[in-house]
């Protein structure tokens, strides 16, 4: 059997121009004209373009697409594509029964001269897929990683080429995803926001198309809110408050929310917070969502349904090690404090050496990235295991270390890095999300009074979970059984 063969930037160009149903217009800002220079390159580009510009300067830009804070921003891609879109069926009503018409937009900052600056890029189509249909939209956010504003350029190319192909002539969803990859690695381009959108697409949920961006290995993280509308988290968290709890939420416990909120009291009430400015992230890590290897998407957009029911931020995120996703935040927060929420067992994995064994630096060089940014760990205290009585908190912890960490700890908690959360609900702590998740499966009553009211009512509604387990299910299994 011949195997199947990705097509080149340039044989994807091509198709799209030998195709005359395919025509459209193309705007881009700030990275010169690369996507449509491939299919000009490739020859007949009149099959496919209708116009292609770029208002570089900002009081042109200013005058066709309406003024902007940000010049590279969705709000100004989103305008863009608005305008261009509507230009095409008004004056080329001839063609509007036969041609599926789109609109490509890009507004991008490449790397500078001094090389101080994240290349990175607003991208958008909006694009029909029948004749006369109503439009839809396919936008992204990019970080560029070249080190060579060229290169940088090039495979926004690439990408604009690859977007406008999968819109195209593609239905997967997930397929679409992967192909705007094709030709380049994330070592090159960075994918860290994704949203499809219109009539022909429904069905799609972007929030699990935020999950398959960090599973498929196109970005470490991605973001959506309560509303479930996917974020880009560069755009969300600049130089923001941010604190973080990271947990599996399967499901929501009195627990997860008495972390949330006693931590938050805490968290603006130090001196270089701005109350204004905190933004509160409940994190799933793909370690989280896969107790098998393999993540059950059914099982996490139930996770999902409930943490948005309560109003909240999602991150997803492949930082497995709380160091790698200080790190990664703080550069999104340029100095701003960051507060990362924990349970006090957590804590003790932290500090457990062998860790960090294939880290060259270990312990300290970790340690560095995660209390070295502006840094708080707020711990939560847990009953203690293993026969002990009472809580144990970070009054306890230090008799737990082996003494060559006792110093380093001290040091953390004379420089305010570490706090206790005293004010914690206390009559909670024998609440584990694992029984409740057993006793909603096997439909045994009372699992309610260990969850907020809006999480029973969300995990009733929408039968999240496996719920309900009528009697009428119960008898007939028992009966199949015996």
């Amino acid at each position: 059997m011949e195997e199947f063969r990705k097509l080149t930037t340039q044989e994807k160009a091509l198709q799209i121009n030998l195709s005359r149903a395919i025509y459209g217009s193309f705007a881009e800002i700030g990275a010169g004209q690369e996507v449509a220079a491939n299919f000009f390159k490739v020859g007949g580009a009149s099959g496919t373009v209708a116009k292609t510009m770029s208002a570089y300067d900002m009081k042109f830009s200013d005058a066709i697409y309406g003024q902007c804070d940000r010049y590279v921003c969705e709000d100004r891609l989103m305008r863009m594509l608005d305008h261009e879109y509507v230009l095409l069926p008004e004056r080329l009503p001839h063609r509007i029964e036969t041609t599926r018409f789109f609109a490509f937009a890009d507004t991008v900052e490449v790397l500078n001269f001094e090389r101080t600056n994240q290349g990175h890029g607003w991208i958008g189509l909006r694009f029909q897929l029948r004749p006369q249909s109503e439009p839809n939209d396919c936008i992204l956010h990019v970080k560029m990683h070249d080190n060579d504003p060229l290169q940088q350029q090039y495979a926004l190319g690439i990408v604009g080429v690859n977007m406008l192909y999968s819109c195209m002539f593609m239905s997967d969803t997930e397929a679409i995803l992967m192909s705007l990859m094709d030709g380049l690695t994330t070592r090159r381009i960075e994918i860290d926001m994704f949203q499809l959108s219109g009539p022909d697409f429904k069905h799609v949920d972007n929030r699990l198309m935020a999950l398959k961006l960090v599973k498929n290995g196109l970005t470490k993280a991605a973001m959506f809110g309560p509303d479930g509308k996917v974020m880009q988290p560069s755009d969300e968290l600049y130089k923001k408050n941010v604190l973080v709890l990271r947990g599996r939420f399967r499901p929501v416990t009195h627990v997860n929310v008495d972390m949330m909120l006693t931590s938050r009291r805490h968290f603006k009430h130090e001196p270089d917070v701005d109350r204004s400015k905190i933004v509160v992230l409940t994190e799933l890590t793909l370690n989280d969502l896969s107790a098998d290897g393999k993540i059950d998407e059914k099982d996490f957009l139930h996770r999902a349904d409930i943490i948005c029911s309560l109003g909240q931020n999602v991150l997803i995120s492949n930082y497995f090690e709380y160091y790698r996703l200080v790190d990664y935040l703080s550069k999104i927060t340029r100095g701003k404090k960051i507060g990362i929420i924990m349970g006090i067992y957590a804590l003790q994995k932290v500090f457990d050496e062998k860790t960090y064994v294939n880290i060259r630096g270990g312990i300290m060089e970790c340690f560095a990235s995660l209390f070295g940014s502006n840094v708080k760990l707020y711990i939560y205290p847990a009953w203690k295991m293993n026969g002990g009585e009472g809580l144990f908190s970070l009054k306890d912890f230090e008799t737990e270390l082996p003494p060559n960490l006792k110093n380093l700890f001290r040091y953390l908690m004379d420089n305010n890095k570490l706090e206790d959360i005293t004010d914690a609900k206390i009559n909670n702590l024998h609440i584990i999300s694992d029984n409740v998740l057993a006793m909603i499966r096997k439909g045994e009553s009372g699992w309610e009074k260990f969850v907020p009211h809006k999480v029973e009512e969300a995990i009733k509604e929408q039968g999240l979970f496996d719920y309900p387990y009528t009697k009428e299910i119960k008898q007939v299994s028992v009966a199949t059984s015996s």
